[in-house]
C-alpha cells in the first residue's frame, strides 16, 4: 500500500530546482547518490562543494523506520522531547523478538506470550506519537519497507544495519542508532560525513544458477569488511537495470557487510514495476514524471572514473555463483572452487541444515526460484539430505507463496516453515543441540555469518549463498556439490542433475494477504497512556542527562582497544541479549563483549586500571563508573 504520498510528491516537485542550485554551485554533473544527498540538506545547512570523507553535512531524513529491539531505547529517548507527535514520518516493526524453534504459529504464540510488556509498550508508545506499527508476525523490518515505504530518490534513516536495503529501490537509507533516530522524529538535523563514492558498473546478464546475491557476495570478496567503510556505493550499467528490484534490494541489504554507508541504483523499469506490483501505481507515476532526475547524469556513467572515487566492474554474464564463509562474509569461494578450498582449510562438509529466507533473500523471486529446486525432488526421485528451513521475509510474501503452492512444495521435502520474522539470521534460532558446541556446516542465503552469529554455536560453520545454492546444497546434504556440473544419486540409484532455477520475478496473479499487520496511530494520541513498571527487567524509562558543565572531557583512559572485526555483533551481539534492549542498565552487560581486546586478543577481558585485575567489560566499566573514573573505548 502507498503511505506519504503528499510527502514524496512535495520532495519530488522541489527536486529539479534543489538539482539546479546544487549543479550551479558545484559546476558538475552529479551522480545519483548526489543528487539524493544535496536534495536533502537540512534547512540550516549552507550549500557548497563538500569534501568527500572529510565535511561533516546536516541532512533532512524523510523518514525514519526502527525494528522492535533498537526502537525500544530510540522511543525511551524520544518520550524525553517533550513533541506531541513525531516531526516525519516513522515506523515500529515487531521482527527481531520472535524465537525461530518449532514453527510459524507456535513460535509466534510463544513470542506474543513472552513479549507482551514490550510489544504494549512500543505499541501504544506508537500510537500517542504518531508512530505506524507493524505487529509480531507482519514481517521484518526492510522486506516491509521496501514493499510499503520506499521510494526512488528518497532519504532515511533506521535503527538497523540492514536499513540500506530500501537502496532496491532507489534511496540513500542509512542504518543509524536509536539517538541519531530519536533526533530526526524530534525534528532535528542528522548530520553525516559525505561519504566517498564507489561506483560498481555492472555489464552482461545473470543467467543459469547465478542470482543477484552472488553479486554482493563478489563485491564483499573484493572490497571485504571495511572496503566500504565511509563510502556510498552506486551501481550502474545495463546489468544493473536488467536486475529485479528487489533483486537490488539484496546487493544493497550485504553491502552493509563492506562496511558501506550505503548502496542504491538509480530508478529504472524494474522498480516502477514493483511499485505497481505492491499497490504503489501513484508513487510510480509521480517518479515517472521526475525520472532524469533520480538517476546520475548522463555523463557520470558515460566517464565515472571523473566522478567516483573507486570503480569496479563486473561482467554479469560471466559471474559464478560464490559462498562466502565461513565466519566472515567476505571470504568468497566461487562454487567450483568450493572443494578444493574445504579440503585445503578441513571444513566440514557435511551440511546439517539449509536456512533460506530473511530480510535478505525473501522475495517473491528468491521463493520461486528456490521452489523450483524443491519440485525437482519428487521429480527426480531425490531425498533431500539436510534439513531446510523458509523464513518469510512478509505476511504479503508467505501470503503469496502459500496461495501459489509454494510452501506445499516445500513441506514435502521436509522443510519447516517459521514466522516472518528475522529468526535464525540474528540468532534468534533455538536450534536442538547447539549448545553442545559440535563442528557441523550450515548453509544460508543471511547477510552475516560471524561466529555464534545463528545458533550460539562458535563451531558452526556457516556460509552464505543465494537462495538457490542453498536449496541445492541442502538437497545434496554436500557443502563440495556444485550443481552447475555435478549430478546426485537418486533413491533408484540413477545419476541426476539439477536443472538450473528459474522463478517469476513477481506474481503473475498479483500479490494478495488477508491482514498485512499493520495499525495506524490515533489521529490525536494526547489521551493514550504509556505504562512501564518500575520492576520491570525489560523496560526502564530515562531520567534526562545532567546539562552539560561547559568543558571538554580530557585525561580519558581506555576501557578496551578492540582489535580486528568490531561490528554490530561485537559490540552488542542479538540472541539472546535482545529482551534488554529497552532497559539501559541490564543491556550494558552486553556492551563489547564480543569484542577482542587489542593487548591480549581474548574477549571480554579487560584490566582495571585502578585494580591491576582483568575482567569483563562490563563489570570494569561500573567499577569505573562507582568511582567516578572517565574512560573511553577505541578500536586497533
Amino acid at each position: 500500500m502507498a503511505f506519504d504520498v503528499e510527502m514524496i510528491k512535495a520532495h519530488y516537485d522541489s527536486l529539479e530546482g534543489k538539482l539546479n542550485v546544487a549543479k550551479a554551485r558545484l559546476g558538475r554533473a552529479l551522480t545519483l547518490t548526489e543528487k539524493i544527498l544535496y536534495s536533502h540538506l537540512h534547512s540550516d545547512q549552507a550549500l557548497q562543494d563538500f569534501e568527500r570523507g572529510n565535511s561533516y553535512v546536516d541532512f533532512a531524513p524523510d523518514r525514519v523506520a526502527m525494528q522492535d529491539a533498537t526502537a525500544q531505547m530510540a522511543l525511551l529517548q524520544f518520550m524525553q522531547a517533550g513533541r506531541p507527535k513525531v516531526a516525519v514520518p516513522s515506523t515500529v516493526h515487531c521482527d527481531h523478538l520472535i524465537t525461530a524453534k518449532i514453527e510459524s504459529h507456535i513460535d509466534l504464540d510463544k513470542a506474543n506470550i513472552e513479549n507482551k510488556e514490550v510489544y504494549d509498550f512500543l505499541a501504544s508508545v506508537s500510537n500517542k506519537y504518531g508512530i505506524g506499527f507493524w505487529k509480531p508476525g507482519a514481517g521484518i523490518i526492510h522486506q516491509i519497507v521496501l514493499e510499503n515505504y520506499a521510494f526512488p530518490g528518497g532519504m532515511m534513516i533506521g535503527t538497523d544495519s540492514h536499513t540500506v536495503n530500501a537502496g532496491g529501490l532507489g534511496m540513500v537509507a542509512i542504518g543509524v542508532g536509536g539517538a541519531d533516530a530519536c533526533d530526526v522524529m524530534a525534528g532535528l538535523a542528522w548530520e553525516l560525513k559525505f561519504p566517498k563514492l564507489i561506483g560498481i558498473k555492472l555489464t552482461g546478464k545473470l543467467n543459469g544458477w547465478t542470482s543477484p546475491k552472488d553479486v554482493i557476495l563478489r563485491v564483499a570478496g573484493i572490497l571485504t569488511v571495511k572496503g566500504g567503510t565511509g563510502c556510498i556505493v552506486e551501481y550502474f550499467g545495463e546489468g544493473a537495470e536488467s536486475i529485479s528490484c528487489t533483486g537490488k534490494g539484496t546487493i544493497c541489504n550485504m553491502g552493509a557487510e563492506i562496511g558501506a554507508t550505503t548502496s542504491t541504483f538509480g530508478y529504472d523499469d524494474s522498480m516502477e514495476r514493483y511499485l505497481r506490483a505492491t499497490d504503489r501505481a501513484d508513487v510510480a507515476d509521480l517518479a515517472n514524471k521526475v525520472k532524469q532526475h533520480l538517476t546520475a547524469d548522463p555523463e557520470v556513467y558515460a566517464n565515472p572514473e571523473k566522478y567516483f572515487d573507486q570503480i569496479i566492474e563486473i561482467n554479469l554474464s560471466e559471474l559464478e555463483p560464490h559462498l562466502n564463509g565461513p565466519f566472515t562474509p567476505d571470504l568468497a569461494t566461487p562454487i567450483s572452487k568450493m572443494k578444493e578450498a574445504a579440503a585445503a582449510n578441513g571444513w566440514p562438509t557435511k551440511i546439517e541444515v539449509g536456512l533460506i529466507g530473511s530480510c535478505t533473500n525473501s522475495s517473491y523471486e528468491d521463493i520461486s526460484r528456490a521452489v523450483s529446486l524443491a519440485k525437482q525432488v519428487a521429480d527426480k526421485d531425490l531425498t533431500t539430505k539436510a534439513e531446510f528451513t523458509i523464513t518469510p521475509g512478509s505476511e504479503l510474501i508467505r501470503y503469496t507463496i502459500e496461495r501459489d503452492g509454494f510452501l506445499e512444495t516445500f513441506e514435502k521435502i521436509g522443510a519447516k516453515v517459521f514466522a516472518n520474522a528475522c529468526g535464525p539470521c540474528i540468532g534468534m534460532w533455538a536450534r536442538v543441540g547447539a549448545d553442545k558446541q559440535e563442528k557441523n556446516t550450515i548453509v544460508h542465503s543471511f547477510n552475516r555469518n560471524f561466529a555464534k552469529r545463528a545458533d550460539g554455536n562458535p563451531n558452526t560453520y556457516a556460509f552464505v549463498g543465494s537462495p538457490e545454492i542453498v536449496t541445492a546444497l541442502a538437497i545434496a546434504g554436500d557443502l563440495t556439490f556444485n550443481p552447475l556440473k555435478d549430478t546426485l544419486t537418486n533413491d533408484k540409484g540413477e545419476q541426476v542433475k539439477l536443472d538450473p532455477p528459474s522463478g517469476d520475478e513477481l506474481p503473475r496473479n498479483g500479490f494478495d494477504v488477508e491482514d498485512a499487520g499493520f495499525q495506524a496511530p490515533a489521529a490525536d494520541g494526547s489521551g493514550v497512556v504509556v505504562n512501564v513498571s518500575p520492576t520491570s527487567d525489560r523496560l526502564q524509562l530515562l531520567d534526562p542527562f545532567a546539562a552539560w558543565e561547559g568543558t571538554d572531557l580530557k585525561g580519558l583512559r581506555l576501557l578496551i582497544k578492540a582489535k580486528g572485526k568490531c561490528t554490530t555483533d561485537h559490540i552488542s551481539m542479538a540472541g539472546p541479549w535482545l529482551k534488554y534492549r529497552g532497559h539501559l542498565d541490564n543491556i550494558s552487560n552486553n556492551l563489547l563483549i564480543g569484542a577482542v581486546n587489542y593487548f591480549n586478543e581474548k574477549t571480554d577481558n579487560v584490566v582495571n586500571v585502578l585494580t591491576g585485575e582483568y575482567g569483563t567489560v562490563p563489570n570494569t566499566q561500573r567499577a569505573y563508573k562507582k568511582s567516578q573514573y572517565r574512560y573511553y573505548s577505541g578500536r586497533g
